[in-house]
This record gives structure tokens, C-alpha cells and sequence, in this order.
């Protein structure tokens, strides 16, 4: 585990907005899980506010190449999940 990639990783996902809420992914709670290995093969696991969401694809894109522009990131997986369910109450207070 590389918790200084993944705190990097974190960090860059800051910069993701969900373009119907104006927010970061990261601050919706919209990030389950970030995983990086010594090599700098990150993992990462989201969600999506509703199931089948219309912008799922844009916003899994939007997060790995985010996560991939950081120096030391060799590749990205990015998988989405529903489980659990996301729920306004893991929005982070402003």
C-alpha cells in the first residue's frame, strides 16, 4: 500500500465535479475506496449518486484520468459499485 499515491490520488480528485451538483466527487462521498500499490497501480472504486446514472461513464473517465496525471501513477482501474447505496447524508459538510 502507498498511502502518500493515495493521498496524492485523493487530492486530485478534488478537482472532479459532478456537473449536475457542482461538487467534487470526493466531497459527495462518491469515492468508496482509493488503492495504490508500490508500483503506482491505483485502484479505485466509486459509486454514482443514482443507479444508472447518465453521467456514470463521463464521471468514471473524469476520475481516472485525474488520478493518472500524478507522477508515480503507472496504471488506473476505476470500478463503479452500488453497494452501498449512496445517500446525501455522505455529502462533507461545506
Amino acid at each position: 500500500m502507498s498511502a502518500p499515491l493515495e493521498r496524492l490520488v485523493e487530492i486530485a480528485l478534488r478537482d472532479v465535479l459532478d456537473p449536475e451538483m457542482g461538487r467534487s466527487v470526493v466531497d459527495l462521498g462518491l469515492i468508496y475506496d482509493i488503492a495504490a500499490t508500490p508500483e503506482g497501480a491505483v485502484a479505485i472504486t466509486m459509486t454514482t449518486t443514482t443507479r444508472g446514472c447518465p453521467l456514470a461513464g463521463f464521471l468514471k473517465e473524469a476520475v481516472a484520468v485525474a488520478a493518472g496525471a500524478i507522477s508515480g501513477v503507472t496504471s488506473v482501474e476505476v470500478a463503479l459499485t452500488y453497494e452501498p447505496a449512496w445517500e446525501p447524508a455522505m455529502i462533507a459538510a461545506e
